[in-house]
């Protein structure tokens, strides 16, 4: 009971602050986090079903699909079905959904984010960010392995898509997709 309670409280004081700094960095693209995080999963998969977006977003379903067709609506995302498979709907970002999402990362101050300040003080000490194998090793346990995966197939990605220097984060060349022409 007392690990429980320890996660508990840890992790909603995380996600409290987390989600705070998340709304502050999107309110100028007019976004909500269910849609920014939408966007950053449709741009990793590539073509993502509505499940999958659900599955790897930690939202359910309807979830998924109805702040998915918001940023349809917004011209952000397209709708697609595949020909042999008719029962899954796919999204992919459009070209204006590539360019917000590029645009929000390029907004991205790290100074703003209280668990990254919060952090600093660990990297400092050991020259390094706090290492997450214990927190994955437990998430992998709750939502299997399909879910690391993706997870870690996002984190490759990022390291293709993304230059980060330590004030502004860019797209490299291959990092400025959006839908096939």
């Amino acid at each position: 009971m007392i690990f429980n309670q320890r996660m508990t409280q840890l992790s909603k004081a995380l996600w409290k602050s987390i989600e705070k700094d998340w709304q502050q960095w999107i309110k100028p693209f007019n976004l909500n986090i269910n849609e920014h995080h939408i966007l950053w999963i449709a741009h990793h998969l590539e073509g993502a079903s509505i499940s999958d977006i659900a599955k790897f977003g930690v939202m359910h379903v309807s979830t998924a699909f109805n702040f998915s067709k918001k940023l349809e609506d917004r011209g952000l995302l397209r709708f697609s079905k595949n020909v042999k498979d008719k029962r899954n709907t796919y999204v992919m970002l459009t070209k204006d959904g590539n360019d917000l999402l590029f645009e929000t990362l390029k907004a991205y101050d790290p100074n703003n984010y209280q668990v990254y300040k919060g952090s600093l003080p660990i990297k400092e000490l050991y020259g390094k960010f706090p290492e997450f194998s214990e927190l994955t090793t437990i998430v992998k346990h709750i939502y299997g392995e399909d879910f690391m995966v993706l997870f870690e197939k996002s984190l490759d990605l990022i390291d293709e898509d993304i230059l980060e220097d330590e004030n502004s984060v860019l797209s490299s060349e291959n990092g400025n997709k959006s839908e096939p022409v």
